[in-house]
């Protein structure tokens, strides 16, 4: 594919849960970067007070836009407001990152130039030649490699880190894809996505990213992230089980226990 450099508009989502450590710098870099990056905060009313930062951020700067949520509803909920919401706005990329710098602002123009070359889905990836992971403790490396292999090989993704949360969509992507009929929540709606994105015939690219485990605030990974995300390869490898029904039955005899 050619060359392009980006420039115009993308938005980046950037879901937040306690994060009034990193948010004023995070959105800062990001409103700095070439071209015109717009940035929607979508705040799980966090009580730490980072969605008041938000709106101070957002009163100062027409870049900046605030979703503010009852609790914490989860990743995966909150990236499919965020896509609605930058579909309605008409933008063409529409990016995703965490708030706690793992993902550095910088790359991301590495993303966007992917994606103007013709790639439909950019990941920003720690899996390909030149990606890192720095500051993992050696359980979470394992854990994160042994999910993305079984994605790799027992969904057939060719991504080679589809549990990354560093990403650019193509607006065309995001309109062609069901987002309402996505099952998963959490850290598994990344891999969702990435495999109803390949499945769907679009053109999915990687980028290296440097990815550094967080300094400030508390990691929202956890044991039950980790197994939401293996039954969800499961599940997609598996899609002619009525999987919602079994669930319903299994929580419904777990109440009556």
């Amino acid at each position: 594919m050619a060359n392009h450099s980006w420039h115009g508009q993308a938005l980046v989502i950037v879901p937040t849960y306690n994060e009034r450590e990193n948010l004023a710098q995070l959105v800062g870099r990001l409103r700095n970067l070439p071209g015109d990056v717009h940035v929607l905060i979508i705040d799980d009313a966090s009580p730490d007070g980072t969605g008041a930062i938000a709106d101070a951020l957002a009163a100062r700067d027409p870049g900046v836009r605030v979703l503010h949520r009852p609790g914490k509803l989860g990743l995966g909920t909150a990236y499919r407001a965020g896509f609605r919401y930058g579909v309605e706005q008409g933008y063409e990329y529409l990016c995703t990152m965490d708030a706690d710098f793992s993902h550095s602002p910088e790359s991301l123009p590495d993303l966007l130039n992917m994606a103007v070359d013709g790639y439909d889905l950019v990941i920003g990836s720690r899996y390909v030649p030149g990606g890192a992971v720095v500051g993992w403790p050696v359980l979470r490396k394992m854990l994160s490699f042994i999910a993305n292999a079984l994605a790799h090989t027992v969904l057939g993704v060719s991504a080679r880190d589809c549990t990354a949360g560093f990403r650019c969509y193509r607006r065309r992507v995001l309109e062609a894809l069901d987002l309402d009929a996505i099952f998963s929540s959490g850290y598994s709606f990344l891999i969702e996505m990435a495999f109803l994105v390949e499945r769907a015939g679009f053109c999915v690219g990687e980028t290296p990213i440097t990815f550094v485990n967080r300094t400030q605030g508390a990691s929202k990974i956890n044991r039950r992230e980790i197994f939401k995300a293996m039954y969800t390869i499961l599940r997609l490898r598996t899609q002619g089980l009525p999987w919602e029904r079994i669930m319903a039955a299994y929580h419904a005899r777990r109440g009556e226990s």
